[in-house]
C-alpha cells in the first residue's frame, strides 16, 4: 500500500484540523500535510468545506478559528510579502500606497515597494528581481502602458506562476485579449462630474486642459466627450488643450494660449489635470488681470494638493487609499483561491467643491 492509501478519510482529517485549531488557534497547510500525509490540494478543499460550515476562517497558507479575534487573523498571514511596482513614490502614488499598507497590515502581509518611472521602457528586470527575493507571493503593478515593452510585461506577468493585480491600469493578455485582474479609478466619471458641476453653476462654455498624454488623461478625455454630449455642448461651446511639461520652456506660452482660447470662445469653466498645472494656470491668469472664480471657474483633477492653494481648488478626488486597499484585497483573495474568476474593480471618484468655482456671471 502507498502512504496515500493509509491517509485518513475526510471526517478524520476534519477532526484533526479542528482539534489542532483548538490547541493552537491556527493551522498551516504545510504542517497538516506532514501530519496527515495528504496532498496540499486535499487539505485546501478540507479547509474550504470547514469554512463553508462556519467552523474556521481561511487565511493565506492555512486557517484560524472562526471565532478568532481580528488580530489573530491578521497575524496568521505574517511572513508573506507582496511586491509593489508603481511609477513614482512621490506625487499621487503615496496615497495609493498608504491604502495598500493599511490593508496589508490588517492581513498580516508585508509590502516590498519599488518606484519605477514613466521613462523606464522595460519593467521586467525589476519585476524579476522582486519575485526572486523577499518571499514574494504576489505582485501589484502599475506598468507604463506606452513603453516599447508594455505588452511583453503583461504577457510575462500572465505566464508567471505568481498572481498579480494591476493598479490604475487596464490591460489584456494576447492573443485572446483576456482582461487581467485590476483595480482602477473611474477617471472618465471624474470628468463627467466636473463638467456637470460647472454646468450646474451656469457655465455654458467649458474647456478641458490636460497636463500630459497619460493613462489617466486618456480616460478623462473619454469622460469629457461623454459629458459634452450629455450637456448638449456643440463644438463651439467647448475646447480641449494638451499642455507640455510644466518644467519645460514651452509651458508658459501654452498656458497663455489656452487663456486666449478661453477668452475668444467665451469659456468660463475649466477642468485642468492635474493640481500643479491648475495652480500654474491660475497664477498666470491672475497676472493677466483675470479673477478666479469670478472670470474663470477652475476644477483641478487629482486633489493631491488642491486644497492648499489660494483660492482652495474645487477638485476631482480619486479614492487613492481605497484603490490601494482594494488591490491588496484582490491579491489576497486570489492567493486564497487561485480558481476564482478574474475581478476588475472600478472605484468612483468624488468632487470636492471649494473656492475656485462659482456661479457664472451673466454678461
Amino acid at each position: 500500500m502507498t502512504d496515500q492509501q493509509h491517509a485518513p478519510l475526510a471526517p478524520a482529517r476534519h477532526a484533526h484540523i479542528l482539534a489542532a485549531l483548538g490547541r493552537h488557534g491556527i493551522v498551516r497547510v504545510s504542517q497538516l500535510t506532514e501530519e496527515l500525509g495528504v496532498a496540499p490540494v486535499t487539505l485546501r478543499r478540507d479547509l474550504q468545506q470547514l469554512e463553508e460550515e462556519g467552523r474556521l476562517e481561511r487565511v493565506h497558507g492555512g486557517a484560524v478559528s472562526a471565532s478568532a479575534p481580528s488580530a489573530v487573523v491578521a497575524a496568521a498571514g505574517t511572513g508573506g510579502a507582496i511586491a509593489v511596482l508603481v511609477p513614482s513614490l512621490a506625487y499621487y502614488w503615496p496615497g495609493v500606497i498608504r491604502g495598500m499598507e493599511a490593508e496589508a497590515h490588517r492581513r498580516g502581509l508585508r509590502l516590498v515597494l519599488r518606484g519605477a518611472s514613466y521613462e523606464l521602457q522595460d519593467e521586467r528586470p525589476v519585476l524579476e528581481r522582486l519575485v526572486a527575493s523577499d518571499d514574494v507571493r504576489g505582485l501589484i503593478v502599475a506598468p507604463n502602458p506606452d513603453a516599447a515593452h508594455a505588452q511583453d510585461v503583461v504577457q510575462w506577468l500572465a505566464s508567471s506562476d505568481i498572481p498579480s493585480v494591476f493598479v490604475e491600469r487596464d490591460a489584456v493578455v494576447l492573443p485572446g485579449r483576456e482582461p487581467v485582474e485590476s483595480v482602477t479609478t473611474d477617471h472618465a466619471l471624474g470628468a463627467v462630474l466636473a463638467a456637470r458641476h460647472l454646468a450646474g453653476l451656469g457655465h455654458e462654455r467649458l474647456g478641458l486642459i490636460l497636463s500630459r498624454d497619460s493613462p489617466t488623461g486618456r480616460k478623462i478625455v473619454t469622460g469629457w466627450a461623454t459629458a459634452c454630449e450629455e450637456l448638449g455642448l456643440g463644438p463651439e461651446a467647448h475646447f480641449e488643450s494638451l499642455f507640455p511639461d510644466r518644467n519645460g520652456p514651452g509651458f508658459t506660452s501654452a498656458v497663455n494660449a489656452a487663456i486666449d482660447t478661453a477668452l475668444e470662445k467665451g469659456v468660463t469653466g475649466l477642468l485642468i489635470h492635474s493640481d500643479p498645472e491648475a495652480m500654474a494656470f491660475i497664477d498666470i491668469a491672475l497676472n493677466r488681470g483675470l479673477a478666479v472664480p469670478e472670470d474663470l471657474s477652475v476644477v483641478a483633477y487629482d486633489d493631491e494638493v488642491a486644497q492648499l492653494f489660494t483660492p482652495a481648488l474645487t477638485a476631482i478626488s480619486p479614492p487613492r487609499g481605497g484603490v490601494g486597499a482594494a488591490a491588496v484585497d484582490l491579491l489576497a483573495r486570489r492567493l486564497a483561491d487561485p480558481s476564482r474568476p478574474v475581478h476588475r474593480v472600478s472605484l468612483s471618484p468624488t468632487l470636492k467643491a471649494r473656492e475656485s468655482t462659482a456661479p457664472a456671471t451673466k454678461a
